[in-house]
């Protein structure tokens, strides 16, 4: 069941920001910034836990998850390093998925060869 939690979950996320970009005048850095912030705010408000513990995968792996890591981040630094735990938890908490997503997406472009549209 967890994987069909997961599969419904991130198809639904999916869907709802492929309505957001079909339906307003959104653009698509406009909207992950939302995603990110929105993730944030659920995070903040305790309401982010039992929606991870519900969908797994399909709740940390789009951009709501990537939001929620960086408030535990910088809710964990603040907490062990005071004021100055607001700019640095969030590099310390997402640092490695963004390591691994630069790393990564420059082997890719090594092996693939991008060439610009005309």
């Amino acid at each position: 069941m967890d994987y069909i939690n997961a599969f419904w979950v991130g198809g639904l996320i999916c869907a709802l920001v492929q309505i957001l970009m079909d339906k307003t005048k959104l653009m698509p850095g406009r909207i992950m910034v939302l995603l990110v912030c929105g993730g944030a705010v659920l995070g903040a408000l305790g309401l982010y836990e039992p929606f991870l513990k519900f969908a797994g995968a399909g709740a940390s792996v789009p951009l709501l998850g990537f939001g929620n890591v960086l408030w535990k981040g910088v809710k964990e630094a603040i907490d062990t390093d005071g004021f100055i735990g607001i700019f640095m938890g969030g590099f310390t908490a997402s640092a490695v998925g963004i390591s691994g997503a630069l790393i990564l997406g420059y082997v890719a472009s090594l092996i693939f060869n991008p060439k610009m549209k005309n």
